[in-house]
């Protein structure tokens, strides 16, 4: 086989799943920096929890683009190393927004507010791209149901910044932090499952 050939995809990856990856990841990094940066500036733990979020779906397309080609059960495999960074990923924003109960400082509404319309753009339009393949492997579920989580927890962020202005308050902050981490946990929950019924063939032929 030639090296030309070794550089190519299979025939059986579809290439505008590739492409969408790539757009995915792309878009990911970039939002991890902005709301690192908006999410300090405006003491907003639900942003910082968006951020982090953000950096683990980066690094979560950039692993399903390196076993994209691989075999099913490759691929059930990095699912599962998903779900474990989506899990941690709920437990330390839960155990955040306990912390932050203690000082109940509330963010500033406007940076929050703004950010997080930005960061559903953002996430909207990738989700769009990926839906088609919402009903793929463990590993394309995995890849949906982070940009679903992403969404729904942008469209969250903006309301809390609605709540923190008219309350004067941090607790819808937190509240929307907390759910955000609830979404995470189901969501591994969910890429969990399937990753190990994808997987359940392969171990019981050994």
């Amino acid at each position: 086989m030639s090296a030309s050939c070794c550089s190519c995809p299979p025939p059986s990856v579809d290439p505008a799943y590739r492409r969408a990856l790539w757009v995915a990841l792309v878009v990911n990094a970039a939002m991890f920096f902005v709301e690192v940066a908006a999410g300090w500036r405006a003491g907003s733990l639900s942003l910082l929890a968006d951020a982090i979020d953000f950096f683990g779906d980066a690094a979560n397309y950039g692993l399903s683009l390196a076993v994209l080609a691989m075999s099913v059960q490759v691929r059930a495999r990095a699912a599962l190393v998903k779900a474990a960074c989506m899990a941690a990923f709920g437990v330390y924003v839960l155990g955040r927004a306990a912390w932050a109960l203690q000082s109940g400082a509330p963010p500033e509404p406007l940076t929050m507010g703004v950010v997080a319309l930005l960061a559903l753009a953002a996430n909207a339009g990738v989700a769009m791209m990926l839906y088609r393949y919402r009903a793929g492997d463990a590993n394309m579920r995995s890849v949906w149901i982070c940009s679903r989580n992403d969404a729904i927890g942008n469209v969250a962020v903006a309301l809390a910044a609605v709540g923190v202005f008219g309350t004067g308050s941090a607790w819808p902050d937190l509240a929307v932090a907390a759910v955000m981490a609830s979404l995470a946990l189901t969501g591994a929950a969910s890429v969990l499952k399937q990753a190990r019924l994808e997987l359940a063939p392969a171990a019981a032929q050994r």
